[in-house]
C-alpha cells in the first residue's frame, strides 16, 4: 500500500499547483468508473472483482482530495420564508432537493409536511405548543446524523430553523430549513437541498430518518414518504 501511494503521490502534486480543477475532474472519474465497475460485474465477477487494496486506494483518494478541495459551495441567496406566497422555496431542476412547498404530484421533489400534534396520536391526548415542538426537532437535529452528515444550526427564529449538514470526507455542505407556519395547524414545513454533490439521495434519508426520531416523540406525517 505504502509502494502504491509514493508512486502516484509526487505525480499528484506535480500538477495540482498548476491546474487543481483537472486532478479534481481526474479523481472524480476514476472513482465514478469504480462505482460503475462495481456495479456491473455481475456477467464476469472474477474477472472485474475489485481488491480490497483498490478499495483503499480509491478510499485515500477521497480523504486526500478532502484534505485539498472543501467543497462546501456558497449559501443560496433565496433561503428562507417567501413572501409571496409565505412558504419555504421550491427546489431547482435537479434531484438533489425535497421540499414540502412542491406540488404533489411531482414525484421527485415533494415531501409531505410534519405534524407535531396528530390527531390519532397526542394530539387528542396531550398537545403540546409550537415552543416545545421546536425544542423536541432542535433535539432530533442535533442527535441524528444519517450518512455521518454533522448538522450545525446556523439560524434559529420562533417560527424558522435553518441547518447546514456537512458530509464526513470532501464537506459537501446541504441547506435544510425548517418552518412553523401560521395557523391552527401544528405543522412544520421543511426543504432539504444540497449545494453541489454526487446525487446518492441524502436529503430524502436524512428527511427519513430525522422523520422516524420525532415519531418516537409523538410527531406524525401527513402523508406516506
Amino acid at each position: 500500500m505504502a509502494s502504491m501511494m509514493s508512486s502516484s503521490s509526487p505525480n499528484f502534486y506535480n500538477h495540482m499547483n498548476n491546474n487543481n480543477s483537472l486532478i479534481l475532474n481526474t479523481k472524480v472519474s476514476r472513482i465514478n468508473c469504480f462505482i460503475s465497475s462495481s456495479n456491473n460485474n455481475n456477467s464476469d465477477e472474477k474477472q472485474h472483482q475489485v481488491s480490497r487494496r483498490e478499495i483503499i486506494l480509491r478510499s485515500s483518494e477521497l480523504a486526500l482530495l478532502g484534505a485539498i478541495f472543501h467543497f462546501s459551495g456558497s449559501k443560496p441567496n433565496y433561503l428562507g420564508v417567501q413572501k409571496n406566497p409565505p412558504a419555504l422555496a421550491l427546489c431547482p431542476a435537479t434531484n438533489k432537493c425535497i421540499s414540502t412547498s412542491e406540488n404533489i404530484s411531482d414525484i421527485v421533489h415533494y415531501a409531505p409536511p410534519w405534524n407535531y400534534n396528530p390527531k390519532e396520536g397526542r394530539g387528542s391526548k396531550k398537545p403540546v405548543s409550537k415552543e416545545v415542538a421546536m425544542e423536541e426537532l432542535l433535539e432530533v437535529i442535533k442527535t441524528t446524523k444519517p450518512d455521518n452528515f454533522t448538522p450545525r444550526v446556523v439560524e434559529k427564529k420562533d417560527d424558522y430553523i435553518r441547518v447546514e449538514y456537512e458530509s464526513p470526507i470532501l464537506g459537501f455542505v446541504d441547506d435544510v430549513e425548517f418552518w412553523f407556519p401560521p395557523g391552527k395547524k401544528p405543522l412544520v414545513q421543511y426543504r432539504s437541498a444540497s449545494r453541489i454533490g454526487f446525487g446518492f439521495d441524502a436529503n430524502r434519508k436524512r428527511v427519513k430518518a430525522l422523520r422516524l426520531a420525532l415519531e418516537k416523540k409523538g410527531w406524525a406525517s401527513e402523508d406516506d414518504f
